[in-house]
């Protein structure tokens, strides 16, 4: 019965993961006081994380959108052959770029509190999703996914990729998938900007 309600509780989380994490961001958005040197800090990670993530799509594709978790095949090669999550840590990454970006001009502890807490926020609902995922993955492709577990990380990336990895790169997948993040990171920048002049 636990196991069930858990099961529950991930796949809300997962369904709503895009809310889940725009509040932080609007948090940090609203009040943030940037300044030139936490902009140029921070700006270089944000578009470092979003390219990790555009490298993450163009293997797994659209399938990144959808409200439950689905995987017509298990894609083992580009990034997943270095880490078993590399859209979460482009996510990661560039949610601490604009986290330093948006706190420059904020005391120590106004600074902690934000960055701090957007990242534990969003590192809670990766807490909650992942598994959700890999329960999955794993009732679907079985020893297949077992084997791929054991040779890749979930988190931290491996410095070697490993062998036989299965995938292509498919440009017009980050097209079509990628349109929300886009537009929301255009809407952080554009935060960003009116923020900065404020400060």
């Amino acid at each position: 019965m636990g196991d069930s309600k858990d099961d529950e509780a991930r796949a809300f989380v997962f369904k709503n993961r895009g809310l889940l994490l725009t509040l932080p961001a609007a948090i940090l958005a609203f009040c943030g006081r940037p300044s030139a040197r936490s902009v140029a800090l921070g700006l270089p990670l944000a578009f470092a994380g979003e390219l990790i993530r555009c490298w993450a799509v163009g293997y797994s594709g659209a399938t990144t959108r959808h409200d439950a978790v689905t995987a017509p095949k298990l894609v083992t090669g580009g990034p997943y052959a270095y880490v078993r999550n590399p859209l979460y840590i482009g996510n990661f990454v560039t949610a601490t770029g604009f986290a330093i970006a948006f706190t420059g001009r904020n005391s120590a502890l106004a600074r902690a509190a934000l960055v701090g807490g957007s990242l534990l926020a969003m590192g809670a609902v990766y807490a909650a999703i992942v598994p959700h995922e890999e329960a999955f993955l794993r009732s679907r492709f079985g020893e297949e996914f077992e084997r791929y577990c054991k040779m890749v990380p979930r988190i931290l990336p491996q410095l070697e990729p490993a062998p036989g990895g299965a995938g292509e790169w498919q440009p017009e997948a980050v097209k079509v998938a990628e349109s929300k993040t886009f537009l929301t990171f255009g809407a952080m920048l554009f935060a960003l900007v009116l923020r900065a002049r404020k400060a």
